[in-house]
């Protein structure tokens, strides 16, 4: 499954890296990716475990940038 999520306050192209590349470690996660410039995430992964991964993605982009919220 392949979801788009808009992100809000995600302050630098440095933290969206940060945050693509340790979503992409994420168990079940295909495929991340993560723009500053348009304040987007897009992740592809298992459609059993979604709402799972989902909250591992929200944990690992709160360490990272502690201000930005996944609105989904």
């Amino acid at each position: 499954m392949k979801k788009k999520f808009k992100l809000e306050d995600l302050d630098c192209a440095n933290c969206a890296a940060k945050m693509e590349e340790a979503i992409k470690k994420i168990s079940g996660v295909s495929d991340a990716s993560v723009n500053f410039l348009s304040q987007k995430m897009v992740i592809e992964a298992d459609d059993s475990r979604f709402d799972e991964i989902m909250k591992e993605v929200q944990a690992v982009c709160a360490k990272v940038e502690p201000d930005c919220k996944i609105l989904m």
